[in-house]
């Protein structure tokens, strides 16, 4: 599976649930090549999410400031201790804090408390994603696949919460709410952003699979084939590094689900659609992430896509059930 990771100066993070792994095309080869992949993530996510935060901005000031002063004076401190600790560079912090106001806006309840927003799940991932990272760092740095000690890059960051700051945006919302096969399950609470959350679960539980199975995962074996394969090696899971990161992503979803009003179907639909990601990133980390087709910031992104589409799906299917 795939790990936020440098795009240079050290060797390439693979897709594994066991352990980073290494490329079978030369880092220093394939990496300048797929650059445009991480420039194309940023370019996905930033426009429509900071348009989307400057109208919010606007729209809460006007309307309830005190909304508007809570959510980018959280969201600018959370990006100022990020880039304090050094688990961001400037430009990751800053796309955090844009990323993170996003969420929040677009999760405003009422009476409005800031911790009944997109806030805690988001914090949760981050905290989970640093503990883990620092877990055996002196092994990971013999392996060469250690968290550099900058942080994480913007391009990084938007490829783990960019698809959830979307998909709780305005224009996704508008477009689930007109899914009349959704309709039956939208009435359930918070199961709106049952999809985001889904991404922001799985974006720490990719994290925390690699960083846990490089240090405690043993001998992984490939998801694909199931044959033994040496720690590093793309598309390869071991036992620890699953069951840490299913674990990261009931967190994820649990807080989610309590600070969003959610109930139980929240966050069993959430944390399921995390686990499907999980196993798609890792399986896209022994085909074309190991082939040199996509670079890490591109399988984080598709990875938490396939988490956010499962998510739909199993709405799909609870809307029939309830329906029936």
């Amino acid at each position: 599976m795939s790990v936020n990771r440098r795009h240079e100066g050290a060797p390439c993070a693979a897709t594994t649930l066991s352990c980073v792994s290494r490329q079978t095309v030369p880092w220093d080869v394939a990496q300048p090549k797929l650059l445009w992949q991480s420039k194309l993530v940023l370019l996905l996510v930033l426009p429509i999410v900071g348009t989307g935060l400057v109208l919010q901005t606007h729209w809460w000031a006007t309307q309830l400031p005190s909304v508007a002063s809570w959510t980018l004076g959280l969201s600018l401190l959370l990006g100022l201790i990020v880039l304090r600790v050094h688990a961001a560079t400037a430009a990751g912090a800053c796309t955090g804090a844009v990323l993170t106001a996003s969420l929040m806006f677009s999760t405003v309840g009422f009476p409005y408390l800031p911790w009944h927003t997109a806030l805690p799940p988001v914090l949760a991932v981050s905290l989970l994603a640093s503990i883990a990272s620092r877990i055996g760092r002196d092994r990971k740095e013999e392996l060469g696949t250690a968290e550099a000690r900058h942080g994480r890059a913007a391009a990084q960051v938007a490829a783990n919460l960019g698809l959830a700051a979307l998909l709780a945006g305005e224009f996704a919302q508008s477009w689930m709410a007109g899914l009349h096969w959704l309709t039956p399950a939208m009435g359930r609470p918070g199961m709106v952003f049952a999809p985001a959350l889904a991404a922001l679960a799985e974006a720490a539980a990719d994290t925390v699979s690699s960083e846990i199975g490089q240090v405690l995962g043993g001998r992984p074996r490939m998801i694909t084939t199931g044959r033994a394969a040496e720690p590093g090696t793309d598309g390869a899971i071991s036992v620890a590094g699953t069951a840490a990161g299913i674990a990261a992503a009931c967190v994820v979803a649990a807080v989610g689900a309590v600070s969003l009003r959610g109930d139980a179907s929240l966050f069993w639909v959430a944390t399921a659609g995390a686990v499907f990601g999980l196993l798609f990133d890792s399986v896209l980390g022994a085909t074309v992430e190991s082939r040199g087709w996509l670079n890490n910031d591109a399988v984080n992104f598709v990875s938490t896509v396939s988490a956010a589409a499962c998510a739909l799906a199993l709405m799909a299917e609870l809307a029939h059930v309830r329906v029936r």
